[in-house]
């Protein structure tokens, strides 16, 4: 059970004082599929990295199966159970798919992640996770490393975003999968796709820092 308990979050502009979150209060559940949707600067992106640790509350709880999470940083929330998957997916040269994944799963032998997201893996194993790669690319290797990692709470940033169209309805089928098999994980996705919309369990709409 994850539960965000009036969560604030602003940002000062010289003098201003911006509210991007105002008090927001919700439960995800085990073998629950969540979308968070609303209008472009309605705080979703900054409501999925506070869960993850990227950004720090200005007010409220964060707990994690009765564990009061908010204090701690990026690395002991991953440690927990909790990924994340950025809407810009992060490249890096010299890194290549296989070492991303064996990082998720060290004992990660038959790399079928990368055949879920729909990449070939004699052609994109021994690549560089680098600018050659195509941003639908990116964002799909990044989706099979958070399915290697198997992680108690996973969370997508618009994960349509850079993925043609050809391949979104394979995307769809990774995440019906992925709740199918996965009964006590939760699920969330940032997105603004109803066909992504209409496989959720429930769907939180924001606006204007408030659900």
């Amino acid at each position: 059970m994850l539960e965000l308990k009036n969560i604030h979050f602003s940002i000062k502009d010289s003098d201003r004082k911006h509210h991007i979150l105002n008090g927001i209060s919700t439960k995800f559940k085990p073998g629950e599929l969540v979308v968070i949707t609303g209008p472009n600067g309605s705080g979703k992106s900054t409501f999925a990295e506070i869960i993850m640790g990227l950004k720090k509350p200005s007010q409220g709880q964060i707990i994690l199966n009765g564990e009061d999470i908010s204090s701690k940083n990026i690395t002991e929330r991953a440690n927990l159970g909790i990924s994340y998957a950025f809407q810009q997916p992060i490249a890096f040269k010299g890194v290549t798919v296989r070492d991303l994944l064996q990082i998720a799963k060290p004992k990660n032998r038959d790399f079928e992640e990368l055949e879920i997201v729909g990449l070939a893996k004699t052609e994109y194993l021994d690549r560089e996770v680098n600018k050659t790669l195509s941003g639908g690319e990116l964002k799909r290797i990044e989706i099979a490393t958070i399915l290697a990692k198997d992680s108690q709470i996973m969370i997508f940033d618009e994960p349509e975003a850079g993925i043609d169209i050809w391949s979104f309805d394979n995307l769809i089928q990774v995440f019906k999968k992925l709740r199918s098999k996965n009964k006590d994980k939760i699920i969330i996705i940032i997105s603004h796709q109803k066909p992504i919309m209409d496989i959720a369990d429930r769907v939180l709409l924001l606006k204007k820092g408030k659900l």
